[in-house]
């Protein structure tokens, strides 16, 4: 048995770790499992990648399969990392269409869990793009799901957090660019509701992210920076940038240890947040030119950045809140994280529309990100949290989640029946099951 946690190091929890090398033995690691679900890179949150009994992790599958450039379409094994495809197709013109905060999640994993990036206001989340699955279920069969064969179970595997059984390959569709630089705008709101008017004025703009002080209150309760960007043409570059048309990440810092305790604590949230404010208000109405990994995953710069919040670890807590309810509700729970304090230090708010299968947690609404280090009174905050998500129609992320309870997911998810009748049908003796699975009852 091994310990295992995701991204946010909570919960910490035993299990029998499988390491298929090839797709024919994940499938009989699939089809012997004992309470086992697939598992990516590991940077699902909470417990969604972590099995009852045994954890099948998939990083061996990492090989690219076929690829047509004239249709920019790429076959991939589970395992690869969406950094591995970057640096594989921005250097020949191309890029995925959708990318989440950190390019270090597995292809299974990006469709598992849906992902959305800063663009899904105007091209949807990661599983529009997700031509075929080869898909190996409890059962021992192994099926080729698209939105032609089995398309139920395609939908239900979009997002359906690998409880449809384990993604063993699947055929993307990638974007042409003309280079690897983003032009970025910024603009500044000096509240929640400028910063929303902001995010609905920019709809036609591609990628759109605000990034909140969640600790100002007052008439500057919800201000933001709001971060704009599209992909550069060619002309668009100076003579320094045309001379490296597709920059790649190469070194990044890491973090070497776990941070005490008191490094993150209202002063020093505080400090930054002014200092950042103050920073990207500099910047307003000006256009940047940034590397593509600088503009779409600056965490990524920093290996192991979850050791910043101490060895206790932190969780995530990413709502979506539909639309006509988004800023009454946004306000009143950044409102009650500014009274209590214990601020969080990454908050995230983005405009999103319709997902793309029966579990997808994306719908027409706005999406917060807070995170917050484990302490006594986290859980019973967050649970406050969760009433006021619940009574604005809105849901919790499940890539995101570490404790929600099993009615505040089943009061998020109206397509939850049709889900778990694909579940009964395709895992009727219970072998996929994650510890995710068990907490909200799927």
């Amino acid at each position: 048995m091994t310990a295992i946690s995701g991204w946010g190091r909570y919960p910490i929890i035993d299990s029998e770790m499988i390491h298929p090398r090839t797709a024919d033995a994940a499938r009989r690691a699939t089809a012997q499992g004992d309470q086992a679900v697939a598992r990516g890179n590991g940077r699902a949150y909470g417990d969604a990648a972590i099995g009852i009994r045994q954890t099948i992790a998939l990083t061996h599958l990492n090989r690219i399969r076929t690829f047509d450039p004239k249709m920019g379409r790429v076959t991939l094994e589970a395992g690869l990392l969406l950094s591995d495809v970057i640096a594989t197709f921005l250097p020949r013109g191309f890029f995925p269409y959708v990318v989440p905060g950190t390019s270090f999640v597995s292809i299974g994993g990006a469709i598992a869990a849906d992902v959305h990036g800063k663009n899904h206001h105007s091209e949807g989340g990661f599983g529009g793009y997700v031509d075929s699955l080869l898909l190996a279920l409890p059962t021992g069969e192994t099926l080729l799901a698209s939105r032609d064969e089995h398309p139920d179970l395609f939908r239900a595997t979009i997002g359906g957090m690998g409880l449809t059984g384990t993604i063993l390959e699947a055929t993307i569709r990638l974007r042409s660019v003309e280079t690897g630089w983003v032009v970025q705008r910024t603009i500044v709101a000096d509240s929640l509701g400028a910063a929303i008017a902001a995010l609905e004025s920019s709809e036609s703009v591609t990628y759109s992210v605000a990034w909140i002080d969640c600790l100002a209150r007052g008439p500057h309760l919800g201000r933001s920076l709001i971060f704009l960007g599209e992909h550069a043409a060619s002309e668009q570059l100076d003579e320094k940038q045309a001379a490296n048309p597709f920059p790649l990440r190469k070194r990044f810092l890491s973090m070497p240890v776990d941070a005490p305790s008191f490094v993150l604590n209202n002063r020093t949230v505080a400090a930054f947040n002014e200092l950042y404010f103050r920073a990207g208000a500099r910047k307003v109405d000006s256009r940047t030119l940034l590397p593509a990994h600088l503009h779409f995953f600056p965490l990524d710069a920093i290996g192991n950045w979850n050791r910043i919040y101490g060895r206790r670890g932190f969780v995530q807590h990413q709502s979506v809140l539909p639309s006509k309810n988004a800023e009454a509700t946004l306000a009143e729970m950044l409102e009650r994280i500014a009274r209590r304090g214990g601020s969080s230090f990454l908050a995230v708010l983005k405009k999103l529309g319709a997902g793309s299968g029966s579990l997808s947690f994306t719908m027409p609404g706005y999406t917060l990100a807070l995170d917050f280090p484990i302490a006594g009174d986290t859980f019973s905050f967050l649970d406050e949290l969760d009433e006021l998500v619940v009574a604005a129609g809105g849901r919790l992320y499940l890539a995101k989640d570490a404790r929600q309870s099993r009615a505040t997911f089943e009061a998020g998810y109206p397509d939850l029946s049709f889900f778990r009748e694909i579940r009964r049908t395709i895992n009727p003796s219970g072998k996929l099951q994650s510890r995710l699975a068990q907490r909200i009852g799927v």
